[in-house]
């Protein structure tokens, strides 16, 4: 636990009074109606949303994730969202136009726009509630939970008290500025965290103990984890975190912030731009953020707390390891004595390669069920100077509020426009409207915050989210390109990749049906996709189409064009319903996809060696990544002229 200085404690309040202040200087515009409050009356600029995205993006959790995954797997080890890059460009120059084209107030209302009858009423209200409530609570708990750990860790305080006085200060904010209020805070929010999490990088790199960045990646804590590249001698190393990512999650898998075809809060923000042109410009600059950029001071810290917390020695973490398996066994047929539970914790922390950290924080600090990889960023933080400490945790509240407040906005977004007025009051007034969102922003934030006090490592959580969306994927992209993909086929595919998912990782159904040693590890994830798409392919045959009504009709204003709406297109003319026809720009937009990847990955691999202090490497990617950004600026024309 660390005590603030009286400039630390002036720079978190003066923090938490520009917030509010915000948040009331807006709320009497944002409470005009329904528009106003969750799309902010469709007139944003580029620049604000895009700052919004990052911010949003850039919660207390995220660098605890980053932490996790750098001191179990090293840098490297990214790749596991690193390759949602992908998705994220293909939303940039291939969605983000026929997103805001479609002029939907949530991309779950985009179910009546593209299917019809009652099977797309079902999957709009249902979608609404999984995706707006239980997996938007999932996601928030994470959040939560990383907001625990730094106030344990940080300010001494209980999980209790943490997410008392965080959730009710977010809560209000969200629910008297709205979407506007969300934005508008996020461009504070955004310089702030960045100031904070590179002031911090900075610092602790200089720490004594660490003594530079030049023996930090020397040290035999972190000189195997410093790659950017798994080893490729390890095959199941690189199948996991290289091939799978990029070859099957990044089309496969809906997760909040990379859903595949855009969605989510990132939809909500394209929706908001003034035009086309702006959603393609705000989610461009994001992914350039996002993935290139903000990493590193997440990174460097992760690495640093390897020297401060070193991880045990591998062959004690083995000894460990089967030292807990038997004391596990001793419980399991009588119990354990009060000694004996002392031992196990003591061998599980030494298995999980935590002594260091459960030493620096023992259980009158810090819950036992609350320490793994992810605590030591908040470990980090607290040697801080005064000042610096102040704006970092500053910074951390402006992660924690924003991400929330977003997460809040859009899922009582999803809640009002497409639960609330589609089932049970089709002519709510504006008033009402709002009302029914602030009340399902609070409602939101207690479920989210409860089950926070239950979770342990905010890994566990990502992995938990990725496995039960896999294989919805490739619909959420087709589903603009193929007039036969019906409402069937996203229903379909939607319990189907739960009901897979739940027997892949429950132990014991998939032993029965597989075995132990039948299937590796890596393997789950793609087969939980084949099967899934299998299903699904299969129910769209098996079904009838959507009617000609239906697809004519969305066809005629979003124009997605291409062969799979070669059929719609004739009839569409036929009505007279589509008077000019665009051409088409996918082939375009895939290409600046793939040069767009080029340009983000260069710049953040030369971002990498540049701080390692390798130089030639890192000129060599400036370079590439120079040449991959003139292209881009070509390509961006021609699908701009495409546009208008």
């Amino acid at each position: 636990m660390i005590e603030l200085s009286n400039l630390d404690i002036g720079l978190i309040f003066s923090f938490f009074a520009l917030t509010l202040f915000i948040g009331l200087y807006v709320s009497k515009k944002s409470g005009k109606n329904a528009t106003e409050f969750f799309l902010s009356g469709r007139n944003m600029p580029w620049w604000l949303l895009g700052l919004s995205m990052v911010a949003t993006t850039f919660s207390t959790d995220t660098p605890n994730l980053v932490t996790d995954i750098v001191r179990k797997g090293g840098v490297s080890g990214n790749w596991a969202w690193w390759a949602f890059l992908i998705t994220g460009l293909l939303t940039v120059f291939v969605y983000a136009k026929l997103w805001r084209k479609s002029n939907v107030k949530t991309d779950i209302e985009f179910y009546d726009l593209r299917y019809g009858g009652k099977p797309a009423h079902f999957l709009r209200g249902f979608r609404a509630l999984y995706l707006g409530v239980v997996f938007n609570i999932l996601a928030m708990s994470g959040v939560t939970l990383a907001a625990i750990k730094i106030g344990q860790v940080m300010l001494g305080l209980s999980p209790i008290e943490t997410v008392g006085i965080a959730s009710v200060v977010t809560v209000i904010f969200s629910a008297i500025g709205g979407f506007k209020g969300v934005v508008y805070t996020d461009f504070l929010l955004f310089f702030t965290a960045m100031v904070g999490s590179i002031g911090a990088a900075y610092y602790i790199i200089n720490l004594p103990e660490v003594d530079g960045m030049t023996n930090l990646i020397t040290h035999p804590q972190v000189v195997d984890k410093i790659s950017l590249l798994p080893d490729f001698d390890n095959t199941e190393l690189v199948i996991t975190l290289l091939i799978i990512p990029l070859a099957v999650q990044w089309w496969s898998s809906w997760y909040p912030g990379a859903e595949p075809g855009g969605g989510g809060y990132i939809a909500q923000r394209m929706l908001a731009a003034k035009d086309e042109n702006h959603a393609i410009g705000a989610t461009f600059f994001f992914n350039i953020m996002h993935y290139a950029i903000r990493p590193w001071p997440w990174i460097l810290v992760a690495l640093a707390s390897l020297v401060i917390f070193p991880k045990d020695d591998p062959e004690a973490m083995d000894i460990a390891k089967e030292k807990y398996v038997a004391l596990q066994e001793v419980s399991n047929s009588r119990g354990l004595t009060q000694e004996e539970q002392k031992q196990m914790d003591t061998y599980y922390f030494a298995s999980e390669g935590l002594t260091a950290i459960r030493k620096a924080f023992p259980e009158d600090k810090v819950q036992k069920d609350k320490i793994g990889h992810d605590l030591a960023y908040s470990a980090m933080l607290t040697r801080l100077p005064s000042g610096l400490l102040g704006l970092v945790l500053a910074s951390l509240i402006a992660a924690f509020m924003s991400t929330i407040s977003t997460h809040l906005n859009w899922g009582s977004s999803y809640v009002v426009n497409d639960f609330y007025v589609q089932q049970i009051n089709k002519n709510a007034s504006e008033k009402e409207l709002v009302t029914v969102g602030r009340v399902s922003t609070a409602i939101l934030m207690i479920c989210s915050a409860l089950l926070a006090l239950f979770l342990t490592n905010a890994k566990q959580l990502f992995d938990y989210i990725i496995m039960f969306g896999a294989g919805t994927g490739l619909i959420f992209i087709l589903r603009w390109f193929w007039w036969r993909i019906n409402a069937w086929s996203e229903i379909s595919a939607m319990f189907a990749s739960g009901i897979v998912s739940l027997i892949f990782n429950t132990q014991t159904v998939s032993n029965a049906l597989f075995g132990e040693d039948l299937l590796p590890s890596w393997s789950k994830y793609p087969l939980v996709v084949l099967i899934t798409t299998i299903i699904w392919i299969i129910a769209t045959f098996i079904t009838k189409p959507e009617t000609e009504d239906v697809l004519t009709n969305f066809y005629a204003k979003t124009q997605p064009g291409g062969p799979g709406w070669k059929k719609i297109i004739e009839k569409t003319k036929q009505k007279g319903i589509l008077n000019t026809t665009e051409k088409w720009s996918v082939p375009s937009g895939i290409l600046a996809m793939l040069v767009g990847c080029v340009l983000i990955y260069g710049v953040l691999f030369a971002t990498g060696y540049f701080i390692y202090g390798q130089y030639v490497k890192a000129t060599i990617l400036s370079l590439i990544a120079i040449i991959a950004a003139f292209i881009i600026f070509k390509l961006w024309k021609r699908i701009k002229s495409n546009i208008l």
